[in-house]
């Protein structure tokens, strides 16, 4: 009983961290990219950093609570869907030195983070279904998967926004050029759409061993369906007919609008197999 009060604690003060951190981070962008202030976004590069460490710790601590992997409930899986929009971030941050992209991903964080905060954090056991080794492979590669789509979206969004910012000597040091950001976007949603698949592979083959099918039509694997077709259908549209800029970018951010649907909508509005509070 005190290892487990010790670790809710954890779990309890590291989450109003992270949901704290990832809120000035998000302003920090904001003040780097508008007021053009290099301080700014350096304080929040590393501020997402640490969120970052922060966020891994209270998954961490909620796991080792709960005696299972975190990642079978609205709170559990909203707080590891931000975690691998950070992660991605992160990773192509680092691989682009493309520091402002966190205007627009740092705020999709924070608001998940925050979704994840109004939800019920009581640890329940698990249903029938949800007692299989196939859990951490199946919502993993959906973790990664919005991970990053997530990206993809705020390139987009810098993308369609870039004109406003144009010419300044800010925007050619710490914005790539039209080529590049479509480029980043590309890659990006290609790291989801593999992911993608194979949560949607993974999850088939769990709905057999639970519920004796591989399909059951549930809304959410409606949903993830159709969000896979929207970036197949963006996949094969880039590789044989030549889609790129403007066009490109509204294509993936209409996508992530399904990604978001498909985690936030469905849970809300269409109850179903997937429905776990």
């Amino acid at each position: 009983m005190a290892a487990s009060s010790m670790l809710t604690k954890l779990e309890s003060s590291t989450f109003m961290a992270v949901l704290v951190i990832y809120l000035i981070v998000a302003a920090c962008y904001f003040v780097f990219v508008t007021a053009k202030k290099e301080r700014a976004g350096w304080i929040a590069y590393r501020l997402m950093l640490a969120g970052f460490l922060l966020h891994t710790v209270c998954i961490t601590a909620r796991g080792l609570n709960a005696g299972r992997l975190p990642l079978t409930n609205q709170y559990e899986f909203a707080a590891a869907f931000a975690w691998g929009i950070a992660l991605c971030f992160l990773i192509f941050v680092k691989k682009y030195d493309f520091n402002a992209l966190g205007c627009f991903v740092a705020p999709v964080i924070f608001l998940i983070i925050g979704y994840a905060a109004m939800q019920s954090k009581e640890i329940h056991a698990l249903m029938p279904a949800l007692q299989s080794s196939w859990l951490g492979f199946h919502v993993f590669t959906a973790i990664i998967a919005y991970g990053g789509f997530g990206v993809a979206f705020g390139v987009s969004m810098v993308y369609l926004f870039q004109e406003r910012l144009q010419g300044s000597s800010f925007a050619r040091s710490h914005f790539p050029d039209e080529e590049t950001l479509d480029l980043i976007s590309y890659r990006a949603v290609s790291l989801g759409f593999l992911f993608l698949t194979l949560c949607i592979i993974t999850g088939s083959i769990w709905a057999k061993r639970a519920w004796g099918t591989y399909w059951n039509w549930d809304p959410k694997e409606t949903w993830s369906l159709i969000t896979w077709i929207i970036y197949a259908i963006y996949l094969h549209l880039r590789l044989n007919r030549g889609l790129r800029g403007r066009k490109s970018a509204i294509f993936a951010t209409l996508g992530f609008a399904a990604v978001i649907f498909t985690y936030v909508g469905v849970n809300t509005l269409l109850a179903g197999l997937h429905s776990y509070k």
